[in-house]
């Protein structure tokens, strides 16, 4: 998928506590991609998500974002004191004023209108994690960026999110980043799949990825399920990319 492009990063390098977490990081993103960043635990993931958003400062490298650029942003924890009262209504607006009637097609695309009155520190799991989505939706970004927004939800609702990521991607013409885990959904949801391990391991189309050596190391070769599953929605309608290796 081509157009115009919303973040660039050269030679990116992030270290946090004097610790390098990545490094050598070259990375686009296209309106309208579906980009998967995988890799183990401690690979910096979650760094370079925070990167993009501005939340990290590059120990080297650079960030491009195209001006103005929109971004809506679910972390991978929310951190609350569960006695402070924030209900889902207030919290969606904290830190903007929507207009009311883009905030109601927010919600009633979410299905979140039978939990607005109650507290955020009580939802579910499942309940939590449609909120967040809408709080990032309400600013209508450019580009949604997802942190293991999935994690924690039974195998059924992980499938049914990524789902809705697809009809979210394809109604509101946004692009999305997103950190996942569940290589099992993951390779259909994308349209590129970035393998970490403190740099680049492997990057291209899904079908490209996990075939790669650098992916089969990290992951072995229980993600075949993945790949045909990515083939039978794709319809082969990608062309495979190049596998680019980094030292």
């Amino acid at each position: 998928m081509s157009g115009e492009t919303l973040v660039r990063t050269k030679g990116l390098t992030l270290e946090i506590d004097g610790r390098r977490v990545l490094s050598g990081v070259d990375f686009h993103i296209d309106a309208g991609e579906i980009v998967t960043i995988v890799g183990p635990n401690g690979s910096g993931k979650s760094s370079f998500l925070k990167a993009v958003v501005g939340a990290l400062a590059p120990a080297g490298g650079s960030i491009w974002r195209r001006p103005g650029l929109r971004m809506g942003y679910v972390p991978q924890k929310l951190h609350l004191d569960p006695v402070f009262p924030l209900t889902v209504r207030r919290f969606l607006t904290l830190t903007r004023r929507p207009v009311a009637e883009e905030l109601d097609a927010v919600i009633a695309r979410l299905g979140i209108a039978p939990v607005l009155g109650q507290q955020v520190a009580g939802l579910s799991g499942g309940q939590l994690q449609r909120v967040l989505l809408a709080h990032a939706l309400v600013g209508k970004p450019d580009l949604l960026i997802l942190d293991e927004a999935a994690q924690g939800l039974d195998q059924p609702a992980v499938a049914g999110f990524y789902h809705l990521i697809e009809e979210l991607r394809r109604d509101m013409g946004c692009a999305v980043l997103m950190v996942s885990h569940d290589l099992h959904v993951v390779m259909s949801a994308s349209d590129r799949v970035i393998c970490l391990n403190g740099h680049i391991c492997c990057e291209g189309t899904p079908t490209v990825v996990s075939e790669a050596p650098e992916y089969r190391q990290l992951f072995g070769y229980g993600t075949e399920g993945a790949l045909a599953l990515y083939r039978h929605v794709h319809d082969h309608k990608h062309e495979e990319g190049e596998v680019c290796q980094h030292d």
